[in-house]
């Protein structure tokens, strides 16, 4: 049975066309309007399948009679795609880490070996390591605060003691006390800022296991983060300085 559409505005200087409808219900609009059919203008559709059509809509009928309350809808990458954007960045990338601890930590060799001895003998000819290591041969930046509790917890101490190969390997780390952090009205979210032009902010569940990874590319929300970097590296301190 087909939806009854409901008719949200008309371009009146166009005898009523193109029209702009939404779907009751559903945060879904249908667009009426003339349709695209120069091959050489189809050509430069993106994905447009062998069923889409496309339509030609003046900019006045959206911005008079278009949804204007913001709908946030998340944008997900893979684990593996967040992982390349460490090799794709163009000249740096900030995180700032507001965790008591890290379930994925607690799982390695290295996290056992700190608890037995309190350090870690550090490799540096991992995968991981050696593409840090390229990156700041380029000249690119990776940078990174650290929250801490005071006392620090187990994971955090555990972190301080790994800042030792990020600082081998080209990072610059900083530390920031929690009620710093409160201070400056940090966000309480982990996230990562790749050249200053995009958020990927990291989700965790209770068991504080990584969920996922979601893009954040609005300008005005990315300025957010910016700012709260530019906050969080002026009052942060080298981490040695911490421990």
């Amino acid at each position: 049975m087909a939806r009854r559409l409901s008719k949200v505005g008309t371009n009146s200087g166009n005898d009523g066309c193109p029209t702009l409808y939404e779907l009751p219900g559903t945060t879904d609009y249908v667009v009426q309007g003339d349709t695209v059919t120069d091959p050489a203008e189809l050509t430069q559709l993106h994905n447009l399948k062998e069923k889409e059509g496309a339509v030609v809509v003046p900019r006045e009928l959206l911005a008079n009679f278009g949804p204007k309350e913001p709908v946030h809808v998340p944008q997900w990458i893979s684990f593996e795609e967040f992982g390349g954007m460490f090799t794709t960045l163009q000249h740096s990338a900030w995180r700032l880490e507001t965790r008591r601890r890290y379930a994925s930590d607690e799982q390695t060799d290295t996290y056992a070996e700190f608890l037995r001895t309190g350090t870690v003998d550090w490799p540096l000819d991992d995968e991981w390591c050696l593409n840090r290591t390229k990156q700041r041969d380029f000249g690119k930046r990776i940078e990174r605060v650290r929250i801490l509790d005071e006392p620090a917890t187990e994971g955090q101490r555990y972190l301080l003691n790994n800042a030792r190969r990020n600082t081998a390997v080209g990072e610059d780390i900083r530390t920031l006390t929690r009620a710093e952090a409160d201070y400056l009205r940090l966000p309480e979210a982990d996230f990562w800022i790749f050249d200053m032009r995009v958020v990927a902010l990291l989700h965790f569940d209770g068991a504080d296991e990584m969920t996922g990874v979601e893009l954040i590319t609005n300008p005005i929300d990315v300025l957010r983060y910016a700012q709260a970097r530019e906050a969080a590296w002026h009052h942060a301190a080298p981490y040695f300085l911490a421990e």
